[in-house]
């Protein structure tokens, strides 16, 4: 009786030995790491045969006798992971409890326009294109913002995501990241501002933003157009016409183009344009909102980034002869 219980414990040393070895061994020895998705509702079993059929190299029956002997083989997470060499069964299961997925990240540039964000999100191979076969209004329809046109709607951010999750819900995080930010600038009006609501700021701030050139001129700028609207002048802002012409705008913008009539000419039409031209960062929001308290009426571009202010078109004539035209 004392042999067979001794022999026993041997056995039992032995398997509990050769199970922390298994444990420690590497399930990727080299190479490029392993992709696993796993998809919701996928049994714990079905989770190991899945890392097998990735290219682990183990049983899979082995991996889920470890998933069940952990105790954690509920709490395994759906989702998209890379499983680089070195990973361990152990490892793999802690970053599987975790939900550590693999993520990537696209970047919403401020001052880009819609058509540039559908063009940068399809570029997103790691994506799902749930937007691709889509108009414009059925997008904004998905996100639920039925007949909201989407121009200047989206946070510009960096935005992460796992592979193989939705574009529409990257756009969801990106609208609603602006949902928030206009509601705070626009809850740090100044008392005095010409717009009527959250989106009049919206336009105006996407406007300020094609505008500056450099930071240190934005409240200015916005300023100047926050002068113009309480006088009722024409805004005359270049980018408004730009986006107005849409892809007929071949990079030089004529005297006829600034005379074509369109919803967003504002030299042919008083007041805001019925759309955002872009999407405005947070700076540009808050300037729009708190512009800063100036005589002018007029600015040009100098050439270098920053722009020259003018209280009157006299002198505004004078800044465009020399700084567009090169007359002193």
């Amino acid at each position: 009786m004392r042999r067979l219980l001794a022999l026993v414990a041997v056995v039992l040393i032995a398997l509990g030995g050769a199970a922390f070895w298994w444990l420690h061994q590497p399930l990727v020895a080299a190479g490029e790491p392993l992709e696993l998705a796993i998809e919701p509702g996928t049994t714990p079993r079905g989770i190991a045969r899945d890392v097998v059929a990735a290219g682990a190299q183990t049983d899979a029956r082995l991996l889920y006798a470890w998933f069940r002997l952990s105790g954690q083989d509920r709490a395994i997470k759906a989702g998209n992971y890379e499983i680089p060499a070195g990973t361990t069964p152990r490892s793999l299961l802690q970053k599987l409890v975790r939900g550590e997925e693999t993520l990537r990240a696209v970047t919403l540039v401020e001052g880009w326009n819609w058509r540039q964000v559908r063009q940068a999100l399809a570029k997103e191979e790691q994506l799902r294109h749930d937007t691709a076969q889509l108009s414009d209004d059925a997008v904004m329809a998905q996100l639920g913002r039925a007949g909201v046109a989407p121009e200047g709607r989206f946070f510009p951010d960096t935005y992460a995501y796992a592979k193989g999750s939705s574009d529409l819900a990257l756009l969801r995080r990106a609208l609603h990241a602006m949902d928030r930010r206009l509601e705070a600038a626009w809850s740090q009006r100044a008392p005095d501002t010409p717009l009527k609501s959250a989106d009049e700021a919206l336009i105006l701030a996407s406007i300020v933003e094609k505008e500056t050139g450099r930071a240190s001129d934005r409240a200015q700028i916005a300023g100047v157009f926050a002068n113009r609207l309480r006088a009722g002048m024409l805004l005359q802002t270049d980018p408004s016409v730009i986006y107005g012409l849409g892809e007929k705008f071949d990079g030089n913008l004529r005297k006829r183009d600034l005379q074509a009539d369109t919803p967003w000419n504002t030299y042919t039409r008083v007041g805001l344009p019925p759309t955002p031209i872009a999407m405005p960062g947070k700076a540009a929001l808050l300037a729009a909102v708190q512009p800063e308290p100036t005589r002018a009426l007029y600015f040009v571009a100098k050439g270098d980034g920053t722009s020259h202010f003018s209280a009157s078109l006299e002198e505004h004539n004078r800044a465009v002869n020399r700084y567009q035209r090169g007359q002193q």
